[in-house]
């Protein structure tokens, strides 16, 4: 087990906040020598001006609470950023390749074309202007406004200019938009902090979520951005801002239902691989059984494994199918497309944004969604894969013909089906006329830096960028 500086990683790469709010600052360079300041500033809490006395935010790091705090802040840094802040060309250059790219440029790799594409997307995310995403969570609203002013004190004269804002807030019963029980499934990190939900799975080395240290692939550690003192114990994240079609998504269960005689709420539960209180199919398949406890549902596996050795084998998809949404992003222990289900795992952050949904008026016009943040060490090899392979290819696992994820799946009203497999039954129950609910309005791809990077970013000479 590593023994990993928890004072030096970012707190939301080994923890979950659990916190009802969340605001998203999205922020542009304007100075580089005062913007370096501030964010060396937010290490220990000073504004980054000499000879001050004056305290802003500090980051929120992974170093273990004794009692919880009243916010939390990160800091994402997009690869214009980087170089915006003036970092030497042979750390620039030592960025991995999708991450230098950025979001715009691989929309179309992760599904992000049509209503999804970046011409469609909110100010600035398609912009080469967006170089910083602050990640303010808070517990309440009145700490919210209050470390909201402290931080703009601290970068409101010349350093940043502040590109938009962007609020989430949690629903009841941590519920996300389309109505499950969000929150289950994180990977363990060996080294890392306890699950806030106990998970049966082997652990996620370090290195799958870390920079520096041995990763899921044997004999491999991935690249870390040079010098090691910015690169070292930071990672990666997608930030994305996902519009969700309730009332579409709920027109097509009763349209399915009509169709094929089964419950809404079974067909919503097979399309998602849980039921929309949490419970897991693979648990409960027939019922959205209450009698599991809430710490029981992040335990189990689609087959029989090491880690459940006594898991009914579901290898054909008969209490969860193979297409499902949770298992297309979370394989466990199934035989699918990329060297197994246990090299691609990813840690996700977020809240939803906008009201819940009301079905009573459905037409209100109000957007609501998902502010998320997908993190890993290799977005190529997580969440790009993720979203290519397993999410929009029918290649994910044997049998799935040319489907996609039935729930965030590119998938168009005309020829999108999802596939339901039933035991005494030759052929699966097909689903046809899905549409795409989620459609992406905004992504970023960001560097984590640890705080020693934080450190010598603020360091650095101010040397004229050529």
């Amino acid at each position: 087990m590593p023994d990993l500086p928890y004072e030096d990683i970012q707190g939301f790469i080994l923890r979950t906040y659990a916190m009802p709010i969340l605001r998203v600052i999205a922020l542009k360079i304007e100075q580089a020598e005062p913007a370096r300041q501030v964010l060396g500033g937010l290490v220990d809490g000073s504004n980054g001006s000499a000879g001050t006395a004056d305290v802003a935010p500090k980051l929120a790091t992974a170093t273990d609470w004794t009692v919880k705090p009243q916010y939390c802040l990160n800091v994402g840094l997009t690869y214009a950023g980087l170089a915006a802040l003036g970092l030497p060309a042979c750390s620039l250059a030592s960025f991995p390749e999708e991450f230098v790219a950025g979001a715009v440029a691989r929309a179309e790799r992760v599904g992000d074309t049509g209503e999804s594409s970046p011409e469609h997307w909110k100010d600035p995310f398609a912009s080469p202007d967006l170089h910083i995403l602050l990640f303010l969570f808070a517990q309440t609203e009145d700490v919210l406004a209050q470390v909201t002013a402290q931080l703009r004190a601290t970068y409101s004269h010349g350093a940043m200019s502040e590109l938009s804002v962007h609020e989430a807030r949690s629903l009841p019963e941590s519920k996300a938009h389309f109505g499950y029980r969000d929150g289950f499934a994180q990977p363990s990190i060996d080294g890392g902090l306890p699950s806030a939900m106990p998970d049966v799975l082997p652990k996620a080395p370090a290195g799958e979520f870390l920079l520096g240290y041995p990763s899921q692939y044997a004999d491999f550690t991935y690249p870390v951005p040079v010098p090691a003192a910015l690169g070292q114990n930071g990672s990666f994240a997608a930030f994305r801002i996902l519009a969700q079609d309730c009332h579409g998504f709920e027109q097509f269960l009763a349209d399915a239902a009509r169709q094929t005689g089964l419950d809404p709420e079974l067909i919503a539960a097979k399309l998602c691989g849980r039921w929309r209180n949490g419970v897991p199919l693979s648990l409960s398949p027939h019922s959205a059984d209450e009698q599991i406890p809430m710490e029981q549902r992040n335990s189990f596996d689609y087959v029989p494994s090491g880690s459940v050795p006594d898991a009914f084998d579901d290898a054909r998809g008969y209490r969860c199918p193979l297409g499902s949404h949770i298992r297309r992003m979370n394989p466990r222990s199934s035989v699918v497309a990329g060297n197994g289900g246990l090299k691609h795992r990813i840690i996700r952050r977020g809240l939803p944004y906008g009201p819940a949904y009301d079905p009573a008026n459905p037409d209100d016009g109000i957007e609501r969604g998902l502010l998320g943040l997908f993190i890993g060490v290799s977005l190529k090899d997580q969440f790009e894969f993720l979203m290519s392979d397993w999410s929009n290819k029918g290649s994910f696992a044997p049998g799935l013909r040319n489907t996609k994820d039935p729930v965030i799946g590119n998938n168009s009203a005309s020829g999108a089906t999802f596939l339901v497999p039933m035991e005494n039954q030759k052929h699966p129950v097909e689903l046809t006329g899905l549409s795409r609910f989620v459609t992406c309005r905004g992504a970023a791809y960001c560097f984590l830096p640890s705080a020693t990077a934080l450190r010598y970013i603020s360091a650095l000479p101010d040397v004229p960028l050529s």
